[in-house]
Order: structure tokens, then sequence, then C-alpha cells
């Protein structure tokens, strides 16, 4: 520990990313990115952006694409804010939306970057923990609280919460910024988009990291009122008024308008997602039903650390959370066909 620390350097416990190891080839299901390319539209739109306008600072709004999510999803231009990865956008809104006096909700088991942000901004929370199997206690988060945080569908357990459960939360906290991250929605789940009009406490997040393949691009996006849109504008242009570059932006534009490429590796994803899962109950396994392009598994009689650290001496990485509730699970990233059969037939083998 440094002495030239602060005391807030010193107290954080920083969010842990998921393996990337450069020792040797590996599959990598261990994640959560989306095993096909992105859209060849995206590469030739940023292959067009490499030009002389790179030593100009690129819109410091991203207009133009914000405008086409805008249109995509039927809202208006002023209810999205776009910025450098959902989480840079989560980290923004904790700041803008929270305050130290008052606990913030979130479930016990869920992103785990949601206590670090916490944390890092000095805000209290409760853990309001899942039901046996996962799913949300609505009724709990029925409580005097200073916000609230949900995943939908959660990370790890894969589970999606429907809209009519979402919109009881809503309304119970009508003071209070619910937000719900959607990461994963389009794997499945219906946004909760199409309640931002009638819901002035809700901010949606989402990525392009995952459905449209853009991980390696940093692309998070935000919808809801113009209230809380400019509330996250206030934060950004107090940080860094250019979170967005202009391949960046050049490559998402690209992404949101081929809406057949992203509908077609969509569907290959959750049919792979379907297909593995029946493989993987053949084999004992038990997991949620997934709404997410990973799964959550356990089996009753190999631990699920020895999985882990048997499939990774062979080449395939998953992710494996020690703690209390889910030490006995495997959050699985969907691959494409071909690695995800390996990783059955691997599987077979150790559990032999």
């Amino acid at each position: 520990m440094s002495k030239y620390w602060n005391r807030l350097t010193k107290s954080l416990v920083p969010y842990v990313p998921g393996e990337q190891p450069k020792d040797k080839k590996y599959i990598k299901l261990n994640t959560n990115e989306n095993p096909y390319p992105p859209s060849p539209n995206v590469i030739e739109a940023i292959k067009y952006a490499v030009n002389e306008d790179l030593k100009l600072y690129p819109d410091p709004n991203a207009d133009a694409l914000r405008k086409v999510i805008a249109d995509y999803h039927g809202i208006n231009i002023n209810q999205v804010f776009v910025g450098n990865g959902s989480d840079e956008i989560l980290s923004f809104a904790f700041a803008a939306f929270f305050d130290s006096s008052e606990k913030i909700l979130f479930p016990d088991i869920t992103y785990s970057f949601y206590p670090v942000y916490a944390d890092f901004y000095n805000i209290q929370y409760q853990e309001i923990p899942l039901k046996e199997d996962f799913s949300l206690p609505i009724e709990q988060f029925n409580i005097p609280n200073g916000g609230i945080v949900l995943a939908n569908p959660n990370a790890p357990s894969s589970k999606y919460v429907p809209l009519e459960d979402l919109e009881i939360i809503l309304k119970n906290n009508l003071e209070k910024v619910v937000i719900v991250d959607e990461a994963y929605i389009d794997f499945g789940g219906e946004s909760a988009v199409k309640l931002i009009n009638q819901y002035p406490n809700l901010l949606v997040i989402q990525t392009l990291s995952k459905s449209r393949s853009l991980a390696g691009l940093r692309v998070g996006i935000a919808m809801g009122t113009d209230e809380l849109i400019e509330g996250l504008n206030r934060i950004k242009n107090s940080f860094n008024s250019y979170t967005l570059d202009r391949l960046a932006i050049a490559g998402a534009i690209a992404a949101y308008k081929d809406k057949e490429y992203f509908e077609k590796t969509r569907k290959k994803v959750i049919e792979t997602r379907e297909k593995t899962m029946k493989e993987l109950r053949k084999l004992g396994f038990t997991m949620p039903d997934s709404m997410a392009n990973f799964i959550f598994v356990s089996h009753p009689k190999v631990n699920a650390e020895e999985i882990f650290l048997a499939l990774r001496e062979r080449g395939i990485l998953v992710r494996y959370f020690k703690k209390p509730r889910i030490s006995n699970y495997l959050r699985i990233s969907i691959g494409t066909d071909e690695e995800m059969e390996i990783l059955i037939n691997n599987l077979k083998e150790i559990i032999k």
C-alpha cells in the first residue's frame, strides 16, 4: 500500500474483471463477449472515419449517434445519453442521482461493480437477498431508500424480471431514481425503455458490448426523461466532455443501422444457449432459465471450483465467484456452437 495514496484510495476494493490470460490460446467463455464479429458495416464505417478529421475533437454530445438511437427506440433525442461503455454511465448515474445520506438498494447477488461504485462515491447501500431460485423479491424494495439499481437480466444469475414486476418497484419509489441495467436485454427480455415516458424516475442503461459485438469499442447508452439525461450531462461535463471518440461514434451508428445483422447474430446466440442448457441438464447440471448470453450452472456432485480449474487446465475459461450463496456455481458465456460442443465434451469427462 503506497504512502502516497489518500484515504479513499486505501479504502477501495476495486472490481475484478474477467481473466484475460496471454500465456496460451483459450476458449473464452468467461467475460460474456459475443462470439460473432461486429457487422461488416461497422468495420467499413470505422475505416471511413480514419481520416484527417482525427485531428479534430469529436462531437461532445455525439448528436448523430443519439439521433439514431432515439429513432430506433421511438423516443426523443433529449432522452438519450451516450458514454464510454455502460460502466462509465453507471458511475455517472451513481454520482448524479444518489446521496451519501440515504441507503440505495440492489440485490445481494448481482453485478459486483455496484458496491464498488457505492464505496467510491461514499454512498451507503443495502443488499436485498434474492430468493433461493435467484428471483427478485419485489416486495422487499418497498422500503425507504435513496435509489435502486437492478440488472435485468441479472448477472451472474441470468434471471429476468418481467416489466409488470419492474413497474411495481417504479410505482413504489416514484421519488427516487430506479436504474435498470439492461446489458443483456437483447437476448430474450423486453426492454423497459417503453416505460420511460410513464415513469420519470426510470433510467435504462444499455451497452453495445454484448448483443452488437462491440466490447472493444466501449459504447454505452442511457435513456430516461430529459431531467435525468441532463443530470448525467452535468456529471459528464464536469469529468470529461469527450467520452466517445470519432471511431466509436461511427461504428456505433453503423451497428444500430444494420438491424438484419443484429437480429441474425442475436438469434444464433439464443439458439446456442437453449441447446447448451439442454445438454448440460442431461449431465446433471441445474441452472435458472437464462435470458442473457450466459448461463449460471451448478452440479450436485462435483464442486464448481474443481470444474473451473479443470476446464482452465484444458484451455477453457469460465467465471467462478467464490462468494456466499453462489460458490458452487459457474457463469458460462455462450460461444459458437463449436466452442460449446468442446465445453460439453470436456464437462462429460470432468464429471466422470
